[in-house]
């Protein structure tokens, strides 16, 4: 989630067909010698930087053969060609990984361990959960000699000095997207705990494993090691941990009033393997007041949905009251098989008696709400069931009915916006999305959010007035108690010019093995309105985002490559001449 920045200024616009970059000086070293390396020295004991540079070299230069001159340079103290810069830089990665990779993982572990999720009436500033991974990443940072500040537990702050004025600022979060924890099962039935690291094969499940506690951990390990190298750096590191990225994103803002703003961004929260695009995002979000059952027949009292607008759930349920529930929950459970079999049959339909209740279950595929066509959504298809049932089982017509109506009416099972009929495209960044998400019900309304994500070709006013001109004209016929607000921001569009950013570009495609390209992003950052702001990192935007999912997690050996990466990206960054 993301709540723009003010007075700064607007990232200029860049032609989608010039997202090809020049290639600088390559790392001479394939992925077949990256592995063999990180093979050879297994769980041998390693002292420093220096002495594995020199174990290398004394052993099969078949792994390192290219590299040898390299190697042979900087360990006796000689000026380093840009080339070779490169290559040690790429190994100091590979060091990092092999002497503090078991390391960086018990440290996430610790880190998940903390639930750091928005609580309804508590400043996250006040919240124990945040104090306390506030004082772990602190103490971690005094262990690795690296300068700590928390301002006011909205940012902590940590700080790997360089020789010059320059900053760069580094952009994680500590706080991630609430659980719903009864649907973290696996299909073999598996029952997770979100808040424990549970490895099953090479995933590590648990929130925040992807998003975004893994961020913080390989960044903090990289600047360990650079510090204690004590490897020559033109500028200075900061590493910005967010603990309201994921709810009302004042925390950045807070930091930014009180502290200068870096002058190169980058956010470990994002797309590999460097995105300068990322749309707008937003919310339609419409309240229902609470009113009393109208008319005969079974009366749905509760619905579940996702637990913020940026999350579609794997799980919706309704609730419905009836003086014969045996009778409803075998009308429900037929109408929702021929419903699901109309609708593509990815999903599945249950009603199940409980008590004088009926508990109608929707379940889909949890999706970040960026990303909507890598997920089922339950939310979608639990409202438009209930409109579609409406008149053919009795229903008392309340809320949540009105809410159904309104969700079939305008947003369907379509996330383009096409029902609505506000759908647009641009080539580079693709189509604006619209995903109802978040569902909230309490004794005076019942709140249902539309996520947004919308790309440049309108502005955020045009894009709103027309939904609003939309809705407004579907309620003169439905004449729904209903009220609507509107929230969405610019989206962003970035000039992906400099050597700091060619140098990203390529120490993710070549360690990753991708195309030498910029990306685009249906996912806002922190750095959104940051001035020479990107993403880099962490997620392949080849594989499914698990952030936001029931059941998210990282594999250990993405994440051994990302603590890989990010060091290789300090160091290759930190020692350029100029950005």
């Amino acid at each position: 989630m993301h709540f723009p920045l003010k007075k700064l200024a607007a990232a200029t616009l860049f032609a989608a067909s010039l997202t090809a970059a020049t290639t600088p000086a390559l790392a001479n070293i394939t992925a077949e010698q990256n592995t063999a390396i990180v093979k050879s020295f297994g769980d041998a004991s390693i002292s420093d930087f220096r002495s594995f540079l020199g174990t290398l070299a004394k052993g099969d230069l078949g792994k390192t053969r290219d590299v040898a001159p390299a190697i042979s340079a900087f360990l006796d103290d000689k000026t380093l060609s840009a080339e070779q810069q490169n290559e040690i830089n790429r190994l100091l990665g590979i060091y990092t990984r092999v002497k503090y990779g078991k390391a960086a993982l018990e440290t996430l572990r610790e880190l998940v361990e903390i639930p750091t999720f928005n609580v309804d009436g508590l400043p996250q500033y006040k919240n124990p959960e945040f104090l306390k991974i506030a004082d772990r990443i602190q103490a971690l940072a005094k262990s690795f000699n690296l300068n700590f500040r928390n301002v006011d537990n909205r940012v902590y702050e940590i700080s790997l000095e360089g020789s010059g004025d320059e900053v760069v600022g580094v952009h994680a979060h500590a706080d991630v997207v609430p659980v719903t924890p009864e649907n973290w099962v696996l299909q073999d039935g598996t029952r997770l705990d979100p808040f424990k690291v549970t490895l099953i094969g090479d995933r590590m499940y648990g929130r925040g494993t992807e998003d975004d506690k893994n961020a913080i951990v390989v960044a903090m390990y990289a600047m360990k090691v650079i510090k204690e190298e004590k490897l020559p750096l033109a500028r200075t590191f900061k590493l910005l941990v967010d603990t309201t990225e994921e709810t009302s994103g004042d925390a950045i803002p807070y930091y930014f009033e009180r502290n200068p703003i870096p002058n190169y961004n980058l956010a470990l929260d994002g797309g590999y393997p460097v995105v300068i695009a990322e749309k707008g995002s937003g919310t339609v979000m419409a309240t229902f007041p609470v009113r009393k059952g109208e008319g005969t027949g079974a009366e749905i009292i509760a619905m579940t949905g996702g637990k913020a607008t940026n999350q579609i759930p794997s799980v919706s349920v309704a609730t419905l009251v009836s003086d014969n529930p045996a009778e409803l929950a075998a009308g429900l459970q037929q109408a929702g098989d021929d419903y699901a079999k109309r609708n593509g049959g990815n999903f599945q339909v249950s009603a199940q008696v409980d008590g004088k209740n009926v508990k109608l279950t929707v379940t889909g595929v949890s999706a970040h709400s960026s990303e909507p066509e890598t997920g089922v959504n339950p939310v979608a298809r639990m409202l438009e069931l209930i409109h579609s049932v409406d008149g053919k089982i009795a229903l008392k017509h309340n809320h949540i009915t009105d809410a159904a109506q309104y969700a079939a009416d305008n947003w369907g099972l379509d996330y383009l916006g096409g029902k609505l009929g506000v759908g647009y495209a641009d080539d580079f960044m693709g189509p604006l999305t619209t995903s109802p998400t978040f569902v909230g019900l309490d004794d005076k309304a019942f709140k249902l959010a539309v996520n947004l994500r919308a790309p440049k070709g309108k502005t955020p006013e045009a894009l709103e007035a027309q939904i609003e001109q939309k809705l407004n004209a579907w309620n003169t016929h439905a004449k729904v108690n209903v009220n609507f607000t509107y929230s969405l921001d610019k989206p962003m569009y970035r000039n992906p010019e400099g050597e700091w950013v060619k140098a990203l570009l390529a120490v993710a495609t070549e360690n990753l093995g991708m195309q030498h390209r910029f990306g685009t992003s249906a996912g806002a950052t922190s750095v959104h309105d940051l001035p020479n702001g990107v993403q880099f990192g962490l997620a392949r935007p080849e594989e499914k985002y698990t952030g936001h999912t029931d059941g998210e997690f990282k594999t250990v050996e993405q994440f051994l490559l990302d603590l890989q990466i990010v060091t290789e990206m300090m160091g290759r960054v930190g020692q350029l001449p100029k950005l």
